[in-house]
């Protein structure tokens, strides 16, 4: 290293030596001026704390107070507290610092540092509420008044405050700013119009159905705090009597008392319930409280209800069916006055009188007890009994009886209906004799019916016989005329013995549900046409497919033979045509037989049907074929009708149930 070099170097280091020195010296003033700074902090300090021990032993008063006294510095310790703020918070200073912040949310947090800075400035704090947490994590709500505290120079060095704790108070008057404006809620939208009124009979409160019953036009926001004083006379003109409605509205004011459910008519029809309540507290009047409902439909629909009420009254007290209504015990409550009749007992001795005990005995109190389990759970119930009335003679009644509800639904009893049978018993007795002699009379009049055909034919074929024999015997001996004559009786004898043959099948006509079964009318009708003699200019036709109903199948052969032949017969056209047709309805099915015949007039329309009725002198014509029809009809409950235009035809109708 050269000279020049070392000559830098050496005075660098000269400067540094000389600015260390100089930098050591500042240091050392400025220890010298930091030492005295902090002696003078701590004398401050200690002079601050005896102060503020000497302000707070000069509040000596706050220690048994009730409300919680707290005295905290500037950074927010408790330097001091009472039992009572200790009980609050849980905490006690003297055991370990406790600092405001610490008790407090985040959200609480800057509330109380604005509050905490406007004590600073101000030197007063009213009425803060602030939400804390207790030691044991319970959230209070408490309300702080405070106040800075001065030295003697009235530099501020601490602050005081009272805490109360208010949560319950708080929480009380939540609910009741809650239960105050459900109320008003309720009161705005009620169904009945609502007025209240101070006792300057100014308006405090009214809703929207009070406005609207009246028809006020305006809000009941805009009505609060009019004078109520001229109303009645305002308002006057709605009411049927305005002058007895402006009376009563005075009258309610000066006596002050309670009043419900009174009625108020309208011109238009309308029927309103006023009620009215004064208001006091601790005995003094505080105001008015009214209420009006339209009742109209409500009064319309009682008076409907009493006037069917008096109608059934009136039907029940007067109708030939006795009524009885008895409770659980069978206890009679109410009674009518043919049930009276019927029992020969005034209404003054049934009631409350057990009906078993006074009208049956032995095995009918039996019968009547099943039955009213019955009833009692909630049955409907209809039954005869033998009973005994206050005579002590024997009747028989038919009771339809029904349970009876109170208004829960709960069954009290029961109510019957009672109709005295006797009289009908005895005649089904009777009916049931005759029907009995009638069934045995029929069987007779059967078998007599088929001796006397027997009987009938037998001497027919004998003389058909005897005629045939003299023919016979007779051959080329007789002219013209007797073989005319020989053929005239012969035919009468066939007249004769189809006479026979028919009151035979007519008489045999009896109700046989043993034989019913299902009848195919499509096959019944083609083997008809097998054996029904149709001449070869008539023809037969089935215009829709025949349904399979339930009978006797031989009936129904008679009853569609019987009426094709009266069809055949009477066709007078040289090219004749039958019909048969079917219509199918709810509950039965109804059918036609068509020809083209001679015809009928409407004066003969009954009478065809009647026996030995015929409107022709044909020779297979017994005038019973139609009879036979009617007979099978009714038999199997249906109707039969005709149709008919002389010279164009005829259609007989008639119904089969399904």
């Amino acid at each position: 290293m050269n000279s020049d070099k070392i000559a830098i170097l050496q005075r660098a280091l000269i400067r540094e030596k000389a600015a260390r020195k100089e930098a050591e010296k500042i240091l050392e003033k400025k220890a010298a001026e930091l030492y005295a700074l902090t002696q003078e902090l701590s004398e401050t300090n200690t002079r601050l704390e005896k102060t503020i021990q000497q302000k707070i032993s000069q509040l000596q008063v706050f220690e048994s107070i009730v409300d919680a006294y707290v005295v905290v510095d500037f950074n927010g310790e408790v330097l001091k507290m009472n039992e009572s703020a200790i009980a609050l918070l849980g905490y006690d200073f003297r055991k370990a610092p406790i600092f405001l912040l610490d008790l407090v949310d985040e959200k609480m947090r800057e509330r109380t540092q604005n509050a905490f800075s406007t004590l600073i400035k101000e030197g007063l704090l009213k009425n803060f509420q602030m939400e804390i947490f207790s030691k044991d994590g319970q959230q209070k709500i408490v309300q702080i008044n405070a106040s800075m505290l001065y030295d003697e120079n009235q530099v501020p060095i601490a602050a005081q405050g009272i805490a109360r704790d208010i949560t319950q108070q708080q929480a009380s008057e939540d609910r009741l700013i809650s239960s105050e404006s459900r109320l008003t809620t309720l009161i705005t939208n009620l169904d009945s119009g609502v007025l209240l009124e101070d006792e300057q009979r100014k308006i405090v409160l009214t809703n929207k159905k009070f406005c609207e019953l009246f028809s006020i036009p305006v809000s009941p926001a805009e009505m609060v705090g009019l004078d109520c004083s001229n109303a009645a006379a305002q308002t006057k003109h709605f009411f049927e009597d305005p002058a007895g409605f402006v009376k009563g509205i005075d009258k309610i004011i000066r006596k002050r008392k309670l009043v419900l459910g009174e009625t108020l008519a309208f011109k238009d029809g309308r029927i309103f319930r006023r009620d009215y309540i004064p208001i006091f507290k601790d005995k003094e009047f505080q105001g008015n409280l009214w209420s009006y409902k339209d009742i109209t439909l409500e009064t319309k629909y009682q008076q409907s209800i009493e006037a069917e009420k008096q109608k059934y009254s009136s039907i029940i007290a007067n109708m030939k069916l006795g009524l009885l209504e008895v409770d659980n015990d069978e206890k009679i409550a109410m009674l009518n006055q043919s049930f009276s009749e019927m029992s020969g007992y005034s209404e003054e001795e049934l009631i409350g009188k057990t009906a078993s005990t006074l009208f049956l005995e032995g095995e009918q109190s039996e019968v009547n007890s099943k039955e009213r389990s019955k009833r009692n759970q909630g049955l409907f119930n209809s039954y005869e009994l033998q009973v005994k009335t206050k005579q002590g003679e024997s009747r028989c009644w038919l009771i339809s009886g029904a349970p009876n509800y109170n208004l829960n639904g709960k069954v009290i009893g029961s109510i019957g209906i009672h109709l005295d049978i006797t009289e009908m018993k005895t005649l089904e007795v009777q009916k049931e004799v005759l029907l009995k002699k009638l069934k045995t009379r029929n069987a007779e009049l059967q078998e007599y019916a088929h001796i006397v055909s027997h009987d009938l034919k037998s001497p027919l074929r004998s003389i058909n016989a005897l005629v045939n024999w003299l023919k016979e015997d007779n051959k080329g001996v007789f002219d013209t005329s007797s073989l005319q004559n020989f053929s005239l009786i012969e035919n009468t004898l066939e007249k004769m013995e189809n006479l026979i043959s028919g009151i035979l099948n007519y008489s045999s006509i009896v109700e046989n549900t043993e034989k019913h079964q299902q009848v195919d009318l499509n096959i019944l009708l083609e083997e008809l046409k097998a054996i029904t003699y149709f001449p070869a200019h008539i023809s037969l036709k089935v215009t829709n497919k025949l349904p399979k109903i339930s009978g006797d199948p031989i009936r129904l052969q008679q009853l569609f033979q019987n009426l094709l032949n009266n069809a055949i017969q009477h066709i007078d056209k040289e090219k004749g045509l039958v019909e048969v047709d079917v219509v199918e309805h709810l509950s039965y099915y109804q059918f036609s037989v068509k020809d083209n015949g001679i015809g009928i007039e409407k004066k003969y329309h009954n009478k065809i049907f009647k026996i030995f009725q015929s409107l022709n002198t044909h020779n297979e014509s017994t005038g019973i074929g139609l009879s036979i029809v009617k007979k099978i009809v009714d038999l199997y409950k249906g109707e039969i009708w005709l149709e008919s235009e002389v010279g164009v035809g005829t259609t007989f109708y008639f119904t089969l149930i399904k």
